[in-house]
Formats: C-alpha cells, structure tokens, sequence
C-alpha cells in the first residue's frame, strides 16, 4: 500500500507541475488490440509489456450517446466517472468479478466475490497514472485449492487467510502505475504490477504471471532500437524457515536488474536481447545487503557487472525473435541460458547444470480469411534446475511463483488459443499439453520445482526433460462472454474448463463449469 501512496503523491505534484498540453495521451494498450500492431506494415516493438501507445479515444464523444439515459451510457458506454479537460482526463470505474460454479469432481461449488476499483488519469501529453485495487473470497476447484494451500498465494494474486472457517480464501491486491513520456525518445515509468517481455503467450524470460511488485523502468527509443533497464524488488516467502534471524525480521527480500534491447532490423525481424541478476537484501545469518549500487548503470552486460562485485548473484541471459513470416502471421521464439557450459551442452551426458529453456510459436489473425479469428500455437521447453538456485534468497521466483512459466522447470509443453470476436460477442478456446517431473518427496529434486535447492538433485549426470515422477497434464477450456462495456470490459462470461492429470501414482479428472459477471482487463493464468 506504501508503493500506491507514495506514486499518489507523485501523481498530484506532476498535476500541479506538468506542462498544459493538447491531448491525445499516453495509454497501455490492452490484450485485444495489440493484434494490431502485429498487422501493421511498421514493424512495432511488441516484445516489451505493457506497451503504451497515443490514444485518441479518451477525447472522443459519440453524439448518439448523449442521446442516450445516463444509466444506458455508464452500463454499455461509459466509465462509471469521467472527468473530461482538454488538458487531463480522469475515468474511475467499478470492477465486479462475481462467479459462481461447479466441479464434476466431488460435485464441488465454486465461487469468486470480487470488488475492485480503478481510477486511470493523463495530465496533457506526457503523464499518464492508473492504480487499482480488489477485494476477494473465493472458494476454487481442487487442484486450484491445494495449489493455495501449498504454495499459501492465489496465483498471481498474492497472500490468502482462511475463510468461511477454511472452506476458501479472502485476499487483496493492488496495481499502480506512473509513466511519463517527455518526448518520444524516453520513457520512464515507475509502478508496482507486473511486467512481460516476450511475443508468447508464455514467457521464458520475465513473465506477468506472479503478484504485484514494486518496479522502476526506463525506457529509450532511437530509429529502429528499444533499450530498457528495469529495477525490481521481489519477495522470498520461503526465507522465514532458514534461520531465527528470519523468523524476527519477516518476509525477506530480493533486487532484480533487467536488460532488454530490442532492434527492428527489418519490417520483418526482430532480434531482442536480454540479461538479468537477481541478488538478495540479506544474506542467509540476516546481515543486511539492500540495493547493491554496482548494478545501477543501465547500459552494461550484468556478468561482468556480477563477477567484478565479487558476487555469486544468480545471472541469466537470453534472446527474444519475432520474424513476420506473413503479412497475418508473424513466428517468434525465445532462448534463456540460465547456467550452462559449451562443453557440457556438446557432451550430451545430461549435466544438471546445463540449465537453458526454449520457446516457439507464431501467432497468425484473420484465419481462413474470417475476420477477427485469430490463433496463437506454441512450444515451450525447460530443462530441470532452471531457474533454480542453492537458495530460494536468490531464486528466479517472487511470492512463492515462478517469475517465468508457471510449471517452473523440468518439462516441456504444446498450447494452442484461438479467439473470435463478432461486435460485442467473444470467444475464446485452449488446449494445452504438458509433460513435466514431479518429485519422489521433500529431500530430492528433479529439478522441476524451482524452490528447491538444486544441491538436492538426485545426480550430476542423466539429467531429461520430466524426469523424476513423468506426469501427463492435458488442459482444455472454453469461453464464451458477451462484452456489456468495452470501456472497463464488463462482461457476462461462461466458461467450460477439463482438465485430466495421469502419472504412475494414479490419475486424476476434472471438469469445471463457471459463470459470472466479470469486468477489467487482468490476465489470470490458471492453465496449469
């Protein structure tokens, strides 16, 4: 709540300070019209998320709709408040998120009472700030239920308490978000949310599939070349068992520095390169480390930056391409080498440090020449202990998730979605497979759970993909919703979900059937 407080702040001094400019204004594009960027015959940095754009549409009034009831134009048309100025807009909307379903499983009933809020505001051409917040109980499938328990988060949506004496959860959470944009060379942006940078609908590099943290990130653009240094704070909730020292000063936390460069080298290719450290605010007796100053300088290669300040910090690189194979269907890939030695990769005995993971997939619109039928096919790879360290201080991992893909580490997995929007009508289907390894119990690691210490890994040498305890997940799903308010995406939505695990220990079946009245544009990934 401190982050959301003190960008309030910032916000109200950059009201009183901004210059007073002609909109249009500094947005983020949402998931339903970046599928335009990849049409277009400009080649756009997609990679990078939230992308923010010019948006013209906060100046636009349609004349039918001040024809209209005011009750009319709030529920189909309207944010719930709008403040207009020709030199600041303020919206402020309601975001319900009520569900009610069922399980085949047990026959359980589910369901989700969420009220959230959101205020979005631009000030000119140069600031824009939103922040919201969402209140929750909820009680959800089996396997979404021991997952809470387990990992004691909702994913991507932080922290629970028991509630309705354990039957389900109550939690919060919060976003915010600052830009500011002086020219069109520089960005700077400082919020507490998440971040993406990929082409997928996974990422292998840094993913938005984890709660909300605190982030500083800069942004430069010169001709065809995107340059990014982004600083985060992230939280170890496994730190409490390490030692006393933990259990007295709480949650620990942990730094992140992120490099991402992006060149358009033609209207076809993008290449994207980008590095990362993640390093500890205290080491494991509890001496305080806090933000280490040597990894400041937002131009560097971070290995040299690591080695020079005597450290053994976890570092990663890895590569981002997008290639516009058609005019409709663009290919994208990505490649993260976590550790990893030349000689060992060419040996092909299965080195458990050889730690790499390796994405392809293409997304392709207007199929079959159908408007607005659109399909994204993918395929991702992780060999075991990616993203894994001796300590989860310095893990690739905030509260209790990974900070990539949501199966962590050690398997490998084929998607496909396909969406079709006709006027306010939307739908959307998934089929998603996976082979991944499970653990035998707590003291051995394959290498797919990535809170564990790769010192407990069950040998040097033989290491696969899903070794361990090879598991089957096929995942599927269907959605179909009706959009009340394209504004703040009030909608009434119907979704029909199967999911089936198999392994040699048993099997395990599932079909859950939900419906509600759902609003905002939040990507929850419960697909796992």
């Amino acid at each position: 709540m401190k982050h959301i407080l003190m960008l309030s702040a910032v916000l109200l001094l950059s009201i009183v300070t901004s210059a007073q400019e002609k909109l249009p204004v500094i947005a983020p594009y949402h998931s339903q019209n970046i599928r335009e960027l990849y049409m277009d015959t400009v080649n756009h940095h997609t990679a990078l998320g939230p992308i923010l754009h010019e948006d013209t549409s906060t100046i636009y009034t349609n004349p039918d709709t001040t024809k209209r009831s005011l009750l009319y134009r709030k529920l189909f048309r309207e944010h719930l408040l709008e403040f207009r100025n020709e030199d600041y807009n303020v919206f402020i909307d309601f975001l319900p998120d009520f569900q009610i379903g069922k399980t085949r499983n047990g026959s359980k009933n589910t369901w989700l009472n969420t009220r959230g809020a959101r205020i979005q505001a631009n000030i000119g051409k140069n600031f824009y700030f939103e922040s919201s917040f969402y209140e929750n109980q909820g009680v959800f499938p089996y396997y979404l239920d021991s997952y809470i328990r387990n990992q004691r988060v909702v994913p991507g949506q932080g922290e629970v308490k028991d509630y309705n004496k354990g039957k389900g959860f109550d939690y919060n959470y919060a976003s915010a978000l600052l830009s500011f944009t002086p020219n069109k060379y520089l960005n700077v942006t400082m919020g507490y949310g998440q971040n993406m940078i990929g082409d997928g609908y996974r990422s292998l590099l840094l993913s938005d599939i984890s709660f909300s943290y605190p982030y500083l990130k800069v942004t430069g653009t010169l001709g065809n070349v995107q340059y990014t240094s982004m600083w985060a704070q992230f939280m170890d909730l496994h730190s409490k068992d390490f030692s006393q020292a933990y259990r007295d000063m709480g949650y620990i936390k942990k730094w992140g520095v992120f490099h991402f460069l992006d060149w358009n080298v033609s209207k076809k290719l993008t290449i994207g390169l980008f590095d990362a450290v993640i390093w500890p605010d205290a080491d494991s007796t509890g001496r305080k480390r806090g933000f280490d100053w040597s990894y400041m300088n937002p131009i560097i290669y971070l290995r040299p930056a690591e080695f020079s300040a005597g450290s053994s910090d976890n570092a990663l690189v890895g590569m981002n391409l997008k290639y516009k194979m058609l005019p409709k269907t663009t290919i994208y890939g990505q490649l993260l080498l976590d550790e990893f030695k030349l000689k060992e990769f060419f040996g092909g005995k299965g080195w458990w440090a050889n730690k790499w993971s390796t994405q392809l997939g293409f997304r392709s619109f207007d199929v079959f020449k159908v408007n607005k039928l659109d399909l994204q096919g993918e395929f991702n790879l992780v060999r075991p202990f990616t993203y894994s360290y001796n300590t989860t201080l310095i893990n690739y991992e905030h509260y209790n998730q990974s900070l990539a893909h949501p199966l962590g580490a050690n398997f490998y997995e084929v998607l496909g979605i396909a969406t079709y929007r006709l006027k306010r009508w939307y739908a959307r289907g998934e089929l998603m497979y996976s082979q991944y390894g499970l653990d035998p119990d707590a003291k051995t690691s394959y290498g797919g759970d990535i809170s564990k210490s790769y010192d407990l890994r069950a040998k040097d040498y033989g290491n696969k993909i899903a070794q361990g305890i090879k598991t089957d997940l096929l995942y599927a799903q269907g959605t179909v919703a009706y959009v009340l308010n394209p504004k703040y995406n009030l909608r009434l939505e119907m979704s029909l979900a199967g999911r089936q695990v198999k392994n040699d220990i048993g099997k395990s079946t599932d079909l859950i059937f939900s419906f509600g009245l759902r609003s905002s544009f939040r990507q929850l990934y419960y697909d796992f």
